[in-house]
């Protein structure tokens, strides 16, 4: 199930992601510009109630007519660094043995479609990372591997946009992970995927910058789920990012940027300038 977050007429609702087929079956992958999908309204938000469980409006409106807003507005962002091994050497390091936590703040999140803003009076190099992003459903800490199904609500497409400078200059990532729009999602959350083996691109103005598959992650989203909550509670909405493969390079005024997962579809933000 694609789980999206629209507006429609100043309303910001919740809604389900379907083909405009007469049983909304899901189909070859959603097309680019959203023709052919339609979004159906949901009641309330989809979170705590199971996919399962959720109650439609009986709304549905066509996805081009409808503005995606990032799928979620997570408490707080955790992100992990250096996850995949080629990313930790072009870095100018060593895979690390255990999971680098870093928090990104929810203002720095933004949604499909959205600029990202480069703060050009304060950094010269903004770089993209494009990850996999996992949505938590359900307040947790402490989870045993088996239970960590059992908490997450579903997964979608991440930028982790660095100031390259500024982590370098600062020698600890906050500042330079954690400006206004730095934190891409979306378009939506595919609920019913597994996250093991997919295809993962990261495109600027369509050339291919970056190409893995999540199989190569160093800790699994297993691993990282019991790592991240045996620091830290967990609540329904909150997003952890999974690392960003080899690849990483700078953005310009004027750049697109597309984050494409397979399974799940594609984030595309342009970058502006900001004074």
């Amino acid at each position: 199930m694609r789980i999206a977050r629209f507006s429609r007429d100043d309303e910001v609702a919740y809604g389900v992601v379907q083909d405009a087929s007469p049983d909304g079956a899901g189909g070859g992958g959603p097309a680019p510009d959203g023709e052919g999908l339609l979004v159906a309204q949901l009641h309330g938000h989809p979170f705590g109630v199971g996919t399962g469980s959720v109650r439609f409006t009986g709304a549905s409106y066509p996805l081009p007519e409808v503005r995606l807003l990032a799928p979620v507005l997570p408490t707080k962002v955790i992100a992990i660094g250096q996850n995949y091994a080629d990313h930790a050497r072009e870095m100018g390091g060593e895979p690390p043995a255990e999971p680098v936590i870093f928090l990104k703040p929810s203002t720095a999140v933004t949604g499909p479609g959205d600029p990202v803003a480069r703060p050009v009076k304060l950094s010269e190099r903004v770089d993209y990372e494009g990850e996999l992003a996992v949505v938590i459903g359900r307040l947790c800490r402490d989870v045993p591997a088996e239970r960590v199904p059992e908490v997450i609500f579903g997964y979608t497409c991440a930028n982790d946009v660095t100031a390259r400078d500024l982590q370098a200059r600062d020698g600890q990532w906050t500042r330079a992970k954690g400006f206004d729009t730095f934190c891409p999602l979306g378009p939506w959350i595919e609920t019913d995927l597994d996250p093991a083996d997919l295809q993962l691109t990261t495109s600027v103005n369509g050339e291919v910058k970056q190409q893995a598959r999540t199989s190569q992650l160093l800790h699994d989203i297993t691993a990282l789920v019991r790592y991240v909550t045996a620091v830290m509670t967990l609540l329904p909405g909150d997003v952890l990012l999974t690392g960003t493969p080899a690849g990483v390079g700078p953005l310009v005024h004027g750049d697109s940027v597309a984050v494409t997962i397979e399974g799940i579809g594609t984030l595309v933000n342009r970058v502006v300038d900001r004074d």
